[in-house]
């Protein structure tokens, strides 16, 4: 029987050596575990006018899961006060409202004093920090930020689904 050679791992990108816990039990994750995808990054809240894009995004992570895209959302209560819930709390709301499998991780910062140090990263890679909920930033598999998009970029726009599969390509 032949041998074959083990898969090399992928190299960590710059912008993925960071560590943060995940929602569901505090555990610490790596973002390296993510390298080599293409990941739709995103600032989340439970009581906002946009949280209803839980849906759109989950049925992106659905779709085009099998060929790399791995969505990651990072609960914030930066803007309005709309992320009040514990850990437990914002996870039950996800998973039992809006059925969310994607990797989610423990409310963060993402705009201002104290923002956590991966969004200030995609901040200083594009120019645009999230100015509301739900803020989209789309990173190839080499770890370069390749966009973002606004709230108001729904995750089925056409927009945002034709630059994750040429990402995906």
């Amino acid at each position: 029987m032949a041998q074959t050679k083990p898969a090399t791992p992928t190299a960590c990108p710059a912008l993925l050596q960071y560590q943060f816990p995940r929602l569901q039990d505090d555990s610490p994750q790596n973002l390296c575990q993510y390298a080599g995808k293409v990941l739709l990054v995103v600032n989340t809240a439970s009581y906002c006018g946009y949280t209803r894009q839980y849906e759109g995004l989950e049925a992106l992570y659905a779709r085009y899961g099998k060929d790399g895209l791995v969505v990651l959302g990072f609960p914030s209560n930066d803007f309005g006060k709309q992320e009040p819930g514990n850990s437990k709390e914002i996870a039950d709301f996800c998973f039992n409202t809006y059925g969310v499998k994607f990797p989610m991780f423990a409310k963060t910062v993402v705009s201002g004093p104290g923002k956590n140090a991966f969004y200030g990263a995609l901040t200083q890679a594009t120019g645009a920090t999230p100015q509301w909920n739900f803020h989209k930033y789309l990173i190839d598999r080499s770890g370069k930020v390749l966009g973002h998009y606004p709230s108001d970029v729904e995750p089925q726009s056409p927009k945002l689904v034709a630059a994750i599969e040429q990402a995906l390509r």
